[in-house]
């Protein structure tokens, strides 16, 4: 078993006037996660917490009923695809929601294993030995650019399409997750965040905040504050999760 930290904080930004974000923190379950959510107010808002429900639903359910959860990778992929359903049964009903559906990173902690789902521009780092390494690669118009040799990652950051996603829970019937695992050590701290903060933060800030001596709490709202003290043009979502110790 694990011995895990976990914190979250999510903040309306300096421009929005609501937050479509949602996180979960469930440190019984191993289980952290967060959701970007898209469509405009109510919507937005809607999709995000149809995935963090389903996420809980589903790690819950596995618990309750098998007692296992040794590779999480099959339900972290069961939990997307009941998001996706949801939300496209919700346009259903609710034909003034179209376009609505959300990015999402969802993350179990078991054994000396991490397992992560990706889909859109949020995204999950893993920050070991005072180096930060992004484990995502964003499913955005300006990352292809980036991948083609187009642009570079600094001309990313102000792209005018940056914002265009190329891969949403909800928007279609069909959904392409990226599902990846590794090996844990303690020590490791893995940081989830909506792109309210890696917008406005470079990396090196990012980091500089991970490796500050303080409890999770206050790391996580140093790096809020980060992004609103830069702008903080939309929601800003981070959650944080610390290896202690592994038995």
């Amino acid at each position: 078993m694990l011995k895990i930290a976990c914190c979250g904080k999510s903040d309306v930004g300096m421009k929005r006037t609501n937050n479509e974000d949602a996180f979960l923190v469930e440190v019984d379950l191993g289980l952290t996660g967060l959701a970007d959510g898209m469509g405009g107010a109510a919507a937005g808002e809607i999709a995000s917490h149809f995935f963090t429900d389903a996420a809980i639903e589903v790690f819950s359910d596995l618990t309750v009923n098998t007692g296992n959860k040794s590779d999480a990778l099959d339900p972290i992929g069961r939990s997307f695809d009941l998001a996706n359903r949801r939300i496209l049964s919700h346009v259903e009903e609710n034909p003034a929601h179209r376009g609505m559906g959300c990015t999402a990173e969802l993350l179990a902690l078991n054994k000396r294993s991490y397992y992560l789902g990706h889909v859109g521009d949020s995204r999950t780092y893993l920050f070991r030995a005072k180096e930060l390494r992004q484990l995502t690669r964003d499913h955005s118009f300006v990352q292809d650019l980036v991948d083609k040799g187009v642009i570079t990652p600094e001309e990313a950051r102000t792209h005018r399409m940056r914002h265009v996603i190329m891969r949403a829970v909800g928007t279609g019937e069909s959904l392409a997750v990226d599902l990846m695992k590794g090996e844990v050590e303690p020590g490791d701290l893995f940081l989830l965040c909506s792109d309210g903060l890696t917008d406005m933060v470079e990396d090196d800030v990012i980091r500089q905040i991970l490796s500050m001596p303080m409890e999770l709490s206050r790391r996580a709202g140093e790096l809020i504050e980060a992004a609103k003290s830069a702008g903080g043009f939309d929601n800003i979502t981070v959650v944080l999760s610390e290896v202690l110790s592994e038995s």
